[in-house]
């Protein structure tokens, strides 16, 4: 049996950090998984920034709440879920992704969680496991699963490396540069033909 494991953000949705950036106007919240491969890294130095300008939970939702699947990406995820199991791995949080996934009919989404104090501070994050993407492939191989992975960013390549046929999708110049034995994809159209050909 497969599973087809893709990424959220950047694959089937906007960067939430990027729009909140841009309506915040804290232009060092663009930083993204495809800029820092070191997520605690990344998240650390964004939980600090939202500190020191008093922005809470409420101020990002609010941003989410405005944001739609990229083009395509609604009938992409159907044509895809008609024909195969599909779980979205993401290193977003709870509290981010469900209008989204509303958006998207409610696919299966594992994620992350923000530990959120008083008056919506953001205060923490807590990964459901290390490595969330790697480890969520490697359970469901031992499991009896084959996995197909697609994403965009450097916390997708440990799980596109483990699975048995992996895919980039509108990756950075930089990424592609660093894993030219990775088939890329930009639309939509050639991603899933070629998960076909791998199912």
């Amino acid at each position: 049996m497969n599973i087809v494991c893709l990424d959220v953000e950047g694959v089937l949705v906007p960067e939430i950090w990027i729009a909140f950036a841009d309506a915040a106007g804290v232009p060092e919240l663009r930083r993204t998984t495809r800029d820092e491969p070191d997520y605690d890294k990344l998240m650390r130095f964004r939980l600090d920034l939202l500190r020191e300008r008093g922005l809470g939970l409420s101020s990002i939702q609010e941003t989410i709440a405005g944001i739609d699947p990229l083009p395509g990406a609604k009938d992409f995820l159907d044509a895809l879920r008609a024909e195969t199991q599909v779980i979205l791995l993401s290193d977003t949080f709870e509290q981010f992704a469900a209008p989204l996934m509303e958006k998207l009919g409610r696919p299966t989404l594992f994620c992350n969680t923000l530990v959120v104090g008083a008056g919506g501070r953001i205060e923490d994050y807590r990964m459901r496991v290390a490595q969330s993407k790697l480890s969520t492939v490697r359970a469901l191989q031992s499991i009896g699963f084959d996995t197909i992975a697609a994403g965009d960013s450097h916390n997708d390549l440990a799980m596109i490396r483990a699975s048995k046929a992996g895919f980039l999708f509108r990756s950075t110049d930089a990424i592609k540069a660093e894993n030219p034995d990775l088939p890329a994809f930009e639309e939509y159209a050639g991603l899933l033909a070629a998960i076909r050909a791998a199912l």
